[in-house]
C-alpha cells in the first residue's frame, strides 16, 4: 500500500517596510492610512477575482487580475505576494496548468498572509 503524505505549506508574508513607507510618506496621515486600505480592498478584490477566474477558467480574467494584484502589491511592499502574481502570470504563458493550480493556491495562501501582515503592520512604523 502507498504511503500518503499530506502538504501543509507554510509561507511567511513578506512585507518590505521601506517601500510601504514610502507608499505613505507620500502622504498626510489620514491619507495614508486610507491609501492603505484602498490598497488592501483592491488586494482581496483581484485576489477574489483570480479565484473566480481559475474556477471558470477563464485564463484572459486570470491574467488580468493577477496583474492588478502585482500593481497593488508592488506599491504597499508585498514582495512575496508580487512574486507569486507574476508566476500565476509566466504559468498562464507557459500553458501550465499544472504549475497554474499550485501556483493560484500559493498566490491565494500569500495574499491572505500578507493582507494580514499588512492590517497588523505597526501604525507607528508607517
Amino acid at each position: 500500500m502507498a504511503q500518503v503524505t499530506r502538504l501543509a505549506p507554510e509561507e511567511p508574508a513578506r512585507l518590505d517596510t521601506e517601500t510601504l513607507v514610502r507608499f505613505c510618506a507620500a502622504r498626510d496621515p489620514q491619507g495614508a492610512e486610507e491609501a492603505v486600505c484602498r490598497a488592501m480592498e483592491a488586494l482581496a478584490r483581484g485576489l477574489a477575482e483570480a479565484e473566480r477566474a481559475w474556477s471558470r477558467q477563464d485564463w484572459t480574467a486570470l491574467d488580468q487580475a493577477a496583474a492588478r494584484v502585482a500593481v497593488h502589491a508592488r506599491a504597499t511592499g508585498m514582495t512575496g505576494l508580487l512574486r507569486s502574481a507574476g508566476d500565476i502570470r509566466a504559468c498562464l504563458a507557459a500553458g501550465d496548468a499544472v504549475a497554474l493550480a499550485a501556483t493560484l493556491a500559493r498566490l491565494l495562501r500569500v495574499g491572505e498572509r500578507s493582507l494580514y501582515a499588512l492590517w497588523n503592520h505597526d501604525a507607528a512604523t508607517v
